[in-house]
């Protein structure tokens, strides 16, 4: 790996330009890929079922791309993603009947969780623990502003033209994405960050079922409740009778709180530790869905959503960042593939919940149930992140180091791991199972839990 330090300013034209850019295309998709269904001749119920089919593609997407990134590196990886993307985007503008768009907009999806993931993995490869939480949440904060901006770019360039032109424009930002991965040199030596260890995801859920099992579901959790705000608000809009315009100012003001308060919590959780932003995150969203039925007007609807969007954005790469602190480091790609697994399963199971309600005649109940998991989520993490992660206070991060008998890396430079190499298999582990690295499960709750 490269000695050069790595810090924010050099992470931005590898790492977050091209993650900026490529999500922007995809945030361009989002709002009219029903209408392009509809377009095509489908009915209200399958045009909605193209937007689900993105995330479906990203969850059938999500323990492939840990295997492609490990297979082939994490650039190689990204740019296979863009090669795919382009011919799917292709694929979508030039289809002729609802079938062929429902299956090209499943593969887009999949080829973006690759996309994803071998940024995450990289980054968790090449920053050092004092700098992760605040790269991670940088490279989340990067897709909330291309959702963010990808919608009014979008709209000017269909001003006046078919629907079908938006992939053109999201397929121009994925050309542009693979011009920066191939022209811009990453921070670190790729053949150094891209050195993993095969492994077989069966046997990743072998080795670290305990903490999929335990950690895994608090994630679970977590990503159901996020994804449902972007449901429940709408719906409890119409139910108050508001206009479609109106509700989209409302779904803007909160869109525009969400992604202006992504970086302020990178530095909390690498100043104070990651509890103090993962445990208010879910406290502040799951009581905001919790309170939305108590709404009766434009003014108090405005107020909740401003509350679910600093809610979902102070959390702005918690997932990521709790993913790099418990990944081990031989079989990192195929377990982040894993951990993706678990949050987008959450994502999709989260407004099932919440139309499920609404198709039983009791709206509220469906919402008010997501916010009483977002509270679950709160605890399950304030319960399991210290048994994990070595970086859930700075009271348990000085403990692990006190008891690993290791210094971290100096701040903004790459070093060698704070921590050991965990035993390769069929090796026998220390007794005392304090001294293990962080990201490998252990039988007993460690420092903090």
């Amino acid at each position: 790996m490269s000695s050069r330090p790595v810090s924010l300013k050099s992470l931005i034209p590898a790492v977050f330009l091209p993650v900026l850019i490529f999500e922007t295309g995809m945030g361009a998709l989002a709002p009219v890929l029903a209408l392009s269904g509809r377009a095509l001749g489908a009915g209200v119920g399958a045009a909605g079922l193209v937007l689900a089919l993105l995330g479906v593609g990203q969850i059938l997407g999500d323990v492939p791309a840990g295997a492609l990134a490990a297979r082939l590196g994490d650039r190689k990886a990204m740019l296979v993603a863009s090669g795919v993307t382009a011919v799917t985007l292709s694929a979508c503008a030039l289809a002729r009947s609802f079938w062929e768009l429902a299956v090209a907009v499943t593969v887009t999806g999949a080829s973006n969780a690759v996309f994803i993931l071998a940024r995450q993995s990289y980054l968790t490869e090449v920053v050092p623990p004092e700098l992760r939480a605040r790269a991670l949440s940088t490279l989340g904060g990067m897709s909330r502003v291309g959702t963010f901006v990808g919608p009014f770019l979008g709209a000017a360039v269909l001003t006046g033209r078919p629907v079908r032109d938006i992939y053109w424009l999201a397929l121009l930002c994925t050309v542009v994405t693979a011009v920066v991965l191939l022209t811009v040199p990453d921070v670190a030596d790729p053949t150094a960050a891209d050195r993993k260890e095969p492994a077989s995801v069966r046997s990743v859920l072998r080795d670290h079922r305990r903490v999929f099992l335990t950690l895994g579901v608090a994630v679970l959790l977590v990503g159901s409740v996020r994804a449902t705000r972007q449901t429940v608000l709408p719906l409890w809009a119409e139910h108050l009778g508001q206009s479609p315009s109106s509700t989209s100012v409302v779904f803007g003001i909160a869109g525009l709180v969400d992604t202006l308060t992504f970086y302020p919590s990178g530095q909390i959780m690498d100043r104070a530790g990651r509890l103090w932003i993962a445990v208010p995150s879910m406290l502040v969203l799951g009581g905001a869905q919790a309170a939305l039925p108590l709404t009766h007007s434009l003014a108090s609807l405005t107020l909740v959503a401003m509350l679910m969007g600093f809610g979902n954005g102070i959390g702005s790469g918690i997932l990521m960042t709790l993913g790099a602190d418990v990944a081990p480091p031989r079989t990192r790609s195929q377990f982040l593939g894993v951990w993706r697994l678990c949050a987008d399963s959450g994502s999709a199971g989260g407004p099932l919940v919440v139309s499920a309600a609404a198709s039983l005649g009791s709206l509220a109940t469906g919402i008010s149930v997501m916010g009483a998991v977002g509270i679950a989520a709160a605890g399950a993490l304030l319960r399991w992140v210290p048994r994990y992660s070595a970086f859930a206070t700075t009271g348990t991060h000085t403990r692990s180091r006190r008891v690993a008998g290791a210094s971290p890396p100096e701040d903004g430079a790459v070093g060698p791991p704070a921590y050991p190499e965990p035993p390769a298999r069929g090796e026998t582990p220390p007794p005392d199972l304090r001294k293990q690295p962080e990201g490998v499960p252990r039988d007993k709750p460690g420092p903090g839990s």
